[in-house]
């Protein structure tokens, strides 16, 4: 992509120096903006995780939700 720019930005009529400087300019803006949202970004083990901990609710959830049933059929009979 830096080549492609740099061209681009030559074939514009742009001089050598302010071609490269420009292209070192936006390369150093899109690393910001990667690394300002590279925390945000989940990865493979966060997913896992959050896996993990959707199952031990939902298996939790459905032995609670059998215990209740079964006391409230305790109390009726």
């Amino acid at each position: 992509m830096e080549l492609e720019i740099y061209e681009a930005f030559i074939s514009a009529g742009v001089k050598e120096d302010k071609a490269k400087a420009a292209v070192e300019s936006i390369n150093k803006e899109i690393d910001k903006r990667y690394t300002l949202h590279a925390s945000q970004l989940a990865t493979k083990s966060d997913l896992a995780d959050a896996k993990t901990e959707i199952i031990k609710w939902a298996v939790g959830s459905i032995f609670v939700a059998v215990g209740l049933f079964a006391a409230i059929v305790k109390v009726m009979i």
